[in-house]
């Protein structure tokens, strides 16, 4: 197995400093990240390898260098656990045959197995879980502590003050918090939300960033554990959000993405109504944010606010994530989401009514336990008639603790695979089709460096890609005497398409 790629050390001026930083350790310990999984994961890896940057603790990213290893893991699906342990097991040999002397466990990983963890992989010293982020300091052995984000007032819409703290009474009285269990278990979830005090540490290019702005869900969809690996859904206050990006903006990040686990019920536990695009307004007006967007919308949360927010300013992407999962209103409903495919087209079409223009992106779930061929058809033609400008496709994972766990009538993972390449070779004529009505057109060009596939291109994004998820646009001229510069936006043409990816020339 080739070695795992270490999160880069970063310098001291890409540290976002606590207010009241700890004492630092005497004797600080090289400490190496490998962070795992999604951006929501990797805001957590910055944000323990800020306060361990914040006690004195040196950062490396090389794993023969340091001398303790933490591994920020991820558990949302099978394989994702799979790379997880792997992981674990790998840097595990550094504290037998290298300079480690500690192996530190954090993330989902632990919300599900910290027991069992412990018990079967001794070189493992300390877990962290989800909820324990300040925790790092102890379990590295530096020293210092950081104390845990007090309670906060924010005003709702009508300008009365409400307590953020405790969350769920306002989802209780619009019925989405439903999981009974969660009634006496509620105190064992994970409730840490970092806030703009807490330091980070930035891993992402100097001119992008992400920023958390909600954690936990409270959906019960019945494929998913996230709301037992990250607790009730709880906002970030508004005010602690915009400190953050303004911190941000004047460090030279130029590109924001608001991140959370349904980010379109923002606020909804302060009782805010349209809690996202209140937000939204608001960083637009921050002058050194040239692109603003947002992941993941929940398919009924896509107001005509939000979307009047998006049409309105020009620094905030005309894109939009929504994770459907499906389209066939009886597996949807199997699935506790609910909708179908013709409320979906519905959805859509007043998107792209209101946002001319609009890019959109969707995931779907193949395979669930139970999904018929005639359902799985019905996928197939929604797709089709939706026309995305990017789709990804999941076969179904058995998840333990999962609504669906115990369902009968699981398909086989040959049948699985066969439905998982069937939609994405729909998807596949779809994106080259749409990609070819882009040729002659010109776009502003975000300027991410050397291309990763030729040291003869350069390669960048436009607002219509989202950071490491969505195709890229390679660059293969610009004018003569000037040289392009990294994180630099300029105006391209396109000049060639592919299935995912564009050609393009700075003009």
């Amino acid at each position: 197995m080739p070695e795992k790629q270490f999160v880069s050390s970063i310098p001291q001026a890409r540290i976002l400093p606590a207010i009241s930083p700890p004492t630092p350790s005497p004797t600080p310990p090289k400490v190496g990240f490998v962070s795992l999984g999604c951006p929501k994961n990797l805001v957590d890896s910055e944000v323990m390898m800020g306060m361990l940057a914040q006690a004195g603790a040196e950062l490396t990213p090389d794993a023969a260098e340091a001398d303790v290893i933490v591994i920020n893991t991820c558990s949302f699906i099978g394989s994702a656990q799979q790379e997880s342990i792997d992981t674990i097991l790998e840097m595990a040999r550094h504290k037998t045959s290298g300079k480690a002397k500690k192996l530190v466990v954090a993330g989902c990983l632990v919300e599900r197995f910290r027991n069992e963890i412990r018990k079967n992989i001794p070189e493992v010293d300390a877990v962290v879980g989800t909820g324990e982020l300040e925790k790092i300091l102890a379990a590295t052995g530096v020293a210092g502590t950081f104390p845990t984000p007090s309670p906060f007032n924010i005003l709702s819409s009508t300008g009365q003050a409400k307590s953020s703290r405790p969350e769920g009474d306002h989802r209780r009285e619009q019925g989405r918090f439903a999981r009974d269990a969660w009634e006496c278990a509620v105190a064992d979830l994970p409730n840490y939300l970092y806030d703009e005090h807490t330091p980070r540490v930035l891993t992402t290019p100097r001119y992008s960033a992400y920023i958390k702005i909600a954690e936990g869900c409270d959906h019960p969809c019945t494929f998913c554990i996230i709301p037992q690996l990250r607790g009730q859904f709880r906002s970030r206050r508004f005010e602690s959000v915009i400190a953050e990006a303004e911190r941000l903006a004047k460090s030279g990040v130029r590109e924001i993405t608001l991140i959370g686990q349904d980010t379109t019920c923002y606020g909804e536990d302060f009782g805010l109504k349209d809690g996202l695009a209140l937000l939204l307004e608001k960083l637009a007006s921050i002058q050194e944010l040239h692109w603003i967007r947002f992941l993941y919308a929940y398919p009924n949360k896509i107001t005509s606010r939000l979307l009047e927010a998006i049409a309105a300013h020009d620094n905030i992407c005309s894109y939009i994530d929504v994770p459907l999962q499906h389209a066939s209103p009886t597996l949807l409903k199997r699935m506790k989401r609910g909708g179908g495919a013709d409320l979906f087209l519905r959805s859509i079409e007043k998107m792209r009514r209101a946002i001319p223009g609009v890019t959109l992106r969707s995931s779907f779930i193949v395979g669930f336990p139970g999904e018929t061929e005639k359902e799985f058809e019905e996928l197939c033609a929604f797709v089709k008639d939706a026309s995305f400008d990017w789709l990804g496709t999941f076969g179904y994972s058995d998840q333990e603790g999962a609504g669906a766990f115990d369902h009968d009538k699981k398909l086989s993972a040959r049948e699985i695979e066969r439905r998982r390449k069937a939609l994405m070779s729909i998807q596949k004529k779809i994106s080259r089709a749409k990609k070819k009505t882009l040729l002659g057109r010109e776009f502003d060009l975000l300027l991410e460096g050397v291309s990763t596939e030729s040291d003869l291109l350069l390669q960048g994004r436009t607002a219509m890609h989202a950071p490491e998820i969505d195709g890229q646009v390679f660059v293969n001229g610009y004018p003569e005497g000037k040289q392009p510069q990294e994180g630099e936006f300029y105006r391209c043409r396109i000049t060639a398409a592919h299935d995912y990816d564009l050609v393009a020339e700075i003009v």
